[in-house]
C-alpha cells in the first residue's frame, strides 16, 4: 500500500522453499539498495513523500491543507509538467510551495527544513507557482470559471436576496481592495507609485470581487497604491477594459455592494444597468445621519462585512500578511490568485446563513428601517440634553432600575441581529468599570423608564457617545438612541455595539450581579 509493504501482508506471504541461494553479486545489491535508503532518509527532515511519517494534522499546519485535500491538489497537476529530480519530487515540490505560502518563512529557512539550498528551494517554489498558475487557478477563480447562475443558485446568501432582491433573480457581488505590502524600491517611479498615504507604506492592491457567501468570483490586479489608483479608479479600469469579459458576465439590474470609496464609480455602474448599494454620506453641514440613512447604511454592512473577512481568510497564508521582496513583485497577483483558488476549493462559506432565519432576520430589518426614532424625538422636542440638573446617577441612595426587563443571551442577540456587537460589547465594559474609568447611568426620576450612559470611543480618546435607552416596565421592548457627541446616526433599525455594553451593565446592575474585574465581565458577558 503507496509503495510499502504492511504487516498485515508479510504475515500472509507463504513460503514454497526452505532455503534460498544468493550470490554475492546480490547481496551486495540488496546492502547498497539499503544504504542509498538510509542515507535518503537519513537527510530527510520533512518528509512529504512517505504517508506516515506526517499526520493530518501536521498537513493542515505546514500547508493550510489536510492530507486528502493536499492530494486532490496533487491530482490537478497531472497535465504539468513537472520532473522530479534528484532534491525532490513533485509532491515536495507542492509541500515547498504550501509551506511557504503557509508559514512566511524564506528560502534559507525551508531549505534547512528541507534539507536543500537556497537554490533549490527557490526554483521549486518558481515551478510550483507556474504549474498552479496554469492548471488550477482557471479552473476555481475568475469570471470564466463559475457562471452568474451559479452565483446565484449556489454562492448567494438567503439574506442578502431578502435584503436587496427578494422577488428577481439578480447576482450580488461584494467588491473591496485588499493590500500586499513590498519593499521600498530602489526605481523612484515604482517607489512614488506604490506609496500608499493612507497606510504609509509601499503596497499593492488587488480587487477582491466576492459573493455574500464568501467565495471569491475574481481577484484582479494587483494595481499600485498612489492616489491614482483609488477603489473607484480600479473598478471603473477594470469595467472600462472589461477584464476577464466582466461586461458579458453582468447583466441588467445586477447588484454591487461597496464600500463609500467607491463613490466615483456610480455613473459608470448606472451606465451599465448595475445597481450600486454603498452606505450613505454625511451632507454639507449635516453632523449625524438621519435615522433613515443610518437604517439603509446598516442593510448594506450587514452584507458587505464578508469581504473583509475573506481578505483576512487569505492572509492566514502568512506570506501574503508579511512585507514581500522586491523581487516577488512581478509574482503578487500570481500568489494571491492561487491563495484565492485554494480557499474557493478547499474551504467552507464564510457566510451561507440559514434560509429561515434570514428571511426573520430580513423581514425585521425591512420593517425597522422605515420605522422612526420616537425616542430621537422626545430627547430633542424636551431639550433633554441641556437639562443635567433632573439627572441623578443610578449607584446614588435610593435608585435604582429593578424594572429593566430581563433579557437572555438569544433575546439579546435578536436585539442586536447578530454577534459582532455582542462579543465587542464586552470590551466597552471592561474600560468603562476600570477603576480608572467612571461608568455613569443617568436615571431621571420625572422620566420613568428612560436611561442615559456616557460611552467612551474605542478609536478616539476625545470622543464620547451619549446613549439613551427607553424601556417600559413589564415589557420586553427598548427603544434605543444614541445622540453623541459625534456618532454616525441615530439608527433604529438595531443596536449598536454602545447601547450593548450599556445594557449588559444596567441588566447586571438591575439584578445585583457583582461586575468588578475584567474576568468577571468576561463571565457575565458568555
Amino acid at each position: 500500500m503507496n509503495d510499502e509493504i504492511t504487516a498485515q501482508t508479510m504475515g500472509n506471504l507463504i513460503p514454497t522453499k526452505d532455503t534460498s541461494f544468493v550470490t554475492r553479486t546480490t547481496i551486495m545489491e540488496l546492502l547498497e539498495q539499503l544504504r542509498e535508503e538510509t542515507i535518503q532518509r537519513g537527510s530527510t527532515r520533512l518528509d512529504f513523500d512517505s504517508p506516515s511519517s506526517l499526520s493530518d494534522r501536521d498537513y493542515h499546519i505546514l500547508t493550510g491543507l489536510n492530507k486528502s485535500d493536499f492530494d486532490d491538489l496533487l491530482s490537478n497537476l497531472k497535465s504539468a509538467d513537472i520532473r522530479p529530480s534528484k532534491s525532490r519530487t513533485v509532491r515536495s515540490c507542492l509541500a515547498i510551495f504550501l509551506t511557504k505560502m503557509r508559514t512566511g518563512m524564506d528560502n534559507s529557512m525551508l531549505g534547512v527544513l528541507f534539507n536543500m539550498s537556497k537554490q533549490q528551494i527557490r526554483r521549486a517554489v518558481s515551478t510550483m507557482r507556474q504549474a498552479l498558475s496554469d492548471y488550477f487557478v482557471p479552473n476555481n477563480l475568475g469570471f470564466n470559471h463559475v457562471s452568474r447562475d451559479a452565483v446565484i443558485q449556489d454562492h448567494t446568501r438567503p439574506l442578502a436576496k431578502e435584503l436587496f432582491c427578494p422577488n428577481f433573480n439578480q447576482a450580488i457581488l461584494v467588491l473591496d481592495g485588499t493590500y500586499i505590502y513590498v519593499q521600498k524600491s530602489s526605481q523612484y517611479s515604482f517607489q512614488r507609485r506604490s506609496y500608499s498615504m493612507q497606510k504609509q507604506r509601499n503596497l499593492l492592491k488587488p480587487m477582491m470581487i466576492v459573493t455574500t457567501t464568501g467565495y471569491i468570483v475574481a481577484a484582479i490586479g494587483p494595481y499600485l497604491a498612489d492616489g491614482r489608483n483609488s477603489d473607484a479608479k480600479i473598478l471603473n479600469h477594470i469595467i472600462g477594459t472589461d477584464t476577464q469579459d466582466i461586461k458579458t458576465w453582468l447583466q441588467d439590474d445586477d447588484i454591487m455592494i461597496v464600500d463609500r470609496g467607491f463613490r466615483d464609480s456610480a455613473g459608470v455602474l448606472s451606465n451599465l444597468g448595475i445597481q450600486m448599494q454603498m452606505p450613505s454620506f454625511l451632507q454639507k453641514g449635516q453632523s449625524q445621519h438621519t435615522t433613515e440613512e443610518a437604517n439603509s447604511s446598516r442593510l448594506v454592512t450587514k452584507i458587505r462585512w464578508v469581504v473583509e473577512s475573506v481578505n483576512a481568510r487569505i492572509k492566514t497564508w502568512r506570506y501574503l500578511a508579511r512585507q514581500l521582496p522586491n523581487s516577488q513583485i512581478p509574482h503578487v497577483g500570481e500568489y494571491v490568485r492561487i491563495i484565492c483558488a485554494i480557499c474557493n476549493k478547499y474551504r467552507p462559506p464564510l457566510s451561507s446563513g440559514n434560509e429561515e432565519s434570514d428571511f426573520q432576520i430580513a423581514t425585521k430589518m425591512r420593517y425597522l428601517s422605515t420605522q422612526t426614532n420616537h425616542l430621537q424625538m422626545e430627547v430633542e422636542s424636551g431639550n433633554l440634553l441641556k437639562k443635567r440638573y433632573s439627572w441623578k446617577k443610578m449607584d446614588d441612595e435610593g435608585i435604582s432600575v429593578a424594572e429593566f426587563p430581563i433579557y437572555t443571551e438569544e433575546e439579546i442577540r435578536e436585539l442586536t441581529l447578530g454577534v459582532y456587537q455582542v462579543r465587542l460589547a464586552r470590551y466597552y465594559t471592561q474600560e468603562h468599570i476600570d477603576p480608572d474609568h467612571e461608568y455613569c447611568i443617568w436615571v431621571d426620576q420625572h422620566l420613568p423608564g428612560l436611561l442615559a450612559a456616557k460611552i467612551q470611543s474605542r478609536h478616539v480618546s476625545s470622543k464620547c457617545y451619549l446613549c439613551w435607552i427607553r424601556f417600559s416596565d413589564g415589557y420586553r421592548s427598548c427603544n434605543l438612541l444614541v445622540l453623541p457627541l459625534q456618532i454616525r446616526g441615530t439608527r433604529c433599525r438595531n443596536m449598536c455595539t454602545h447601547r450593548q455594553c450599556y445594557m449588559v451593565f444596567v441588566v447586571c446592575k438591575a439584578y445585583q450581579c457583582k461586575v468588578r474585574t475584567k474576568q468577571e465581565v468576561d463571565r457575565q458577558c458568555e
